[in-house]
């Protein structure tokens, strides 16, 4: 029996510029949701590309001094470089300057012409040539494109004219049921329903680069006209099979587009209307949009070539799905130490390294049916982000449950069979956002990823200790001698601050002002009890005294100290650091020490006269 079939788009890029963070973001959104239904057994057709006949490109080509071709074969490059890199699984990636896409489109609109859906007229209007489009007084904001924050150009021209107002009726019944999330559906209702719905111009007189109207050489189709019809022509002779599109994954600026124009040009020329328009938020920069046009973009190819593409597409699939969310390398980082390093490859390699040495026997699995139930409902309705929490804190529950049962010290067969089954669903359902550290899992464990796997006892069979499976990136500045931790004693003589000189050996750092440095709170600690972490080379973990309280802080210093020597030690701690999880264990605070820049040295800092535990360091 034939598979059902699913088809999934993205909004195609002008190549005016190089990728931003927010085309890497769509695409990963997109290839997340082809993923998932592939693994639904679904077959599956994923198309993303590029739009190479908007007049913005042409111009973009002027102004570099380069032949409008070459120009846009550069950048076309890097998108496809782009989609590689974030190892995307689509089927196709169409240019819209191919011959197909031209007698496709030309096709459409001649279908719509004999309709008696364009007329020809005079049309007088605001332009925007960052959006390719006219706009109304009232669309603008403080006298300028809303999306671009630019002053529109008045232009007049004769023009062939669209019979949009034609479908109003049809468009308020489709678009509750089109448009997700129910918010972006009503902001289009609204705005037809005030505005009312004009017809619009679709042809452009005099242009250079296009497609050239039917019948009439002198205007080019516009280009939002050509470019929608991309989702139809780059289907190619598959088009009987995957037509209607399941789902067009879009940004929240382009809405209008594809929940008026859209449907209403293939009400008009007889086609069958998509099944969903998932309109997404944007990735901001400190609050503010993200925009080749504005200039504050981050290269994602930039970011794909300093962090594996698992990890920079985690950090999207992250993001708020529907609402916009602040973007950054940082959080990059952060995602990546303290999610994928310290919770699902801590997890991975822990459990690998005591199976490989105990092995494992079959026993009642971990209950991760509410997870899977979760995951597939939250998938579903385009939430990718909520997915990654339910299993993510799927994760949390296993971590806990290993520290709890101590195999370590049990040896408990059952319970890495346990562990290791939990971790192959983990994996299966991770596959869609992490398919090279899921495939790794998979290998390592040795099981499908399918959904026939899910939920199934693992076989059992021999397990290898894991790789590594995310490095933590280290945010600590490279240094050309020992680094030393602050010390206490810091005065101020004659209430005067001067600059410091840099000491020889030592790269300056960036000073910071006393009320910063007077927020971290440096006690006087002592270690009461020293323990070894299973799995890891290099940490203890410490129970130190902090006056009347007993915290447990894990500290890289196993290599440097054996734990017979360390019990009573004082040591200075910094004792309001925000706890982190390490190996599975929350680490209450930091110690301070001297670091020689191999590491091969580290000397705890500690008082030179026995105190009280708990003083204040200041």
């Amino acid at each position: 029996m034939a598979k059902e079939t699913f088809y999934v788009t993205t909004a195609i890029d002008y190549v005016n510029a190089k990728p931003h963070v927010g085309h890497a973001f769509e695409k990963t959104l997109a290839d997340a949701l082809a993923r998932y239904k592939r693994l639904q057994g679904f077959d599956v057709f994923f198309l993303t590309g590029v739009d190479e006949n908007a007049q913005k490109n042409v111009e973009a080509a002027e102004k570099a001094g380069v032949n409008v071709k070459e120009f846009i074969d550069k950048n076309a490059n890097l998108f496809l470089e782009l989609c590689k890199k974030l190892n995307l699984s689509n089927d196709d990636f169409i240019r819209t300057t191919a011959k197909q896409h031209t007698l496709v489109v030309q096709k459409i609109v001649q279908k719509m012409i004999d309709k008696k859906d364009i007329y020809k007229d005079t049309y007088k209007g605001l332009y925007c040539i960052g959006c390719e489009t006219y706009y109304t007084e009232k669309d603008l904001i403080d006298g300028k494109c809303p999306e671009h924050n630019t002053v529109p150009e008045l232009r007049k021209e004769e023009a062939y004219f669209f019979k949009l107002s034609k479908y109003k009726k049809e468009l308020l019944k489709l678009i509750p049921k089109y448009v997700v999330p129910h918010a972006k559906a009503n902001e289009i209702i609204s705005r037809i329903k005030t505005d009312d719905l004009s017809d619009i111009c679709i042809s452009r007189k005099g242009a250079k680069w296009g497609i050239d109207f039917p019948n009439d050489k002198n205007y080019k189709v516009w280009v939002w006209i050509d470019a929608l019809i991309n989702y139809v022509s780059g289907l190619k002779d598959k088009e009987i099979k995957f037509w209607p599109a399941d789902v067009h994954v879009i940004g929240k600026g382009i809405n209008w587009f594809h929940s008026v124009i859209w449907p209403s040009i293939l009400l008009s020329a007889g086609y069958e209307l998509p099944k969903k328009l998932m309109v997404h938020g944007y990735l901001n920069i400190e609050g503010k949009k993200m925009s080749k046009s504005i200039g504050n973009t981050i290269d994602p190819l930039e970011l794909l070539e300093k962090y594996p593409s698992d990890v920079v597409r985690y950090s999207f699939l992250r993001c708020s799905v529907f609402q916009d969310s602040d973007y950054s390398e940082e959080l990059i980082i952060t995602r990546n130490n303290n999610e994928l390093a310290d919770k699902l490859g801590n997890l991975v390699s822990r459990v690998s390294t005591l199976a490989e040495k105990y092995g494992l026997e079959k026993a009642e699995e971990l209950d991760s049916s509410g997870m899977i139930n979760k995951v597939s409902t939250h998938i579903d309705n385009f939430k990718f982000d909520k997915a990654l929490n339910e299993i993510f804190q799927f994760i949390d529950v296993c971590n806990i449950y290993i520290q709890n049962k101590k195999p370590w010290e049990t040896h408990n067969k059952k319970v890495l069979f346990q562990l290791s089954s939990a971790i192959k669903d983990i994996a299966i359902l991770l596959s869609p956002f992490l398919p090279e550290s899921s495939e790794k899992i998979s290998k390592i464990f040795n099981f499908d990823i399918s959904l026939k796997s899910l939920g199934k006892p693992l076989k059992i069979s021999p397990i290898k200790k894991a790789d590594i499976l995310f490095k933590k990136i280290d945010t600590t500045p490279d240094v050309s001698a020992p680094q030393v931790k602050p010390s206490a004693n810091i005065k101020q003589e004659n209430n005067k601050v001067n600059k410091p000189k840099p000491i020889q050996g030592i790269v300056s750092m960036e000073n910071i002002k006393y009320d910063d440095f007077a927020k971290v709170d440096l006690r006087v600690g002592t270690i009461k009890k020293a323990e070894d972490i299973e799995s890891a080379d290099k940490l203890y973990k410490l129970e130190v005294e902090i006056g009347s309280e007993t915290r447990t802080i894990c500290a890289g210093i196993k290599q440097h100290y054996k734990k017979e020597d360390l019990k009573g030690k004082q040591i200075i701690v910094v004792s309001n650091l925000e706890p982190r999880k390490m190996k599975g264990i929350e680490s209450q605070g930091m110690l301070l020490a001297a670091v020689s820049e191999d590491h091969s040295k580290v000397v705890l800092l500690c008082p030179d006269k026995k105190v009280d535990s708990g003083l204040k360091v200041s």
